[in-house]
């Protein structure tokens, strides 16, 4: 998969009050620890499961860093009960 520019700049983490991109990495990894998934770094290209998925091979260090962030920094989980 060839890697093109990103225009969404999905390796700056965003702390605060603001969102992250849907789909992106930082978005991801916060799912993904919500939902109580293991770690697996990835993100879509646009919005989340309707977008090409792009895997941890074809990540920059910055994208991991994002979804790391963003698995690492999330303290709310999903209660199954």
């Amino acid at each position: 998969m060839e890697k093109i520019a990103n225009p969404y700049m999905d390796d700056i983490i965003v702390k605060g009050n603001d969102l992250p991109r849907h789909g992106g990495p930082q978005d991801r990894g916060s799912a993904d620890a919500y939902y109580h998934r293991p770690y697996d770094p990835h993100y879509y290209v646009g919005d989340s499961i309707t977008s090409e998925r792009v895997e941890k091979d074809n990540m920059t260090v910055g994208e991991i860093e994002a979804y790391d962030y963003g698995y690492e920094n999330e303290h709310d989980r999903k209660d199954w009960g």
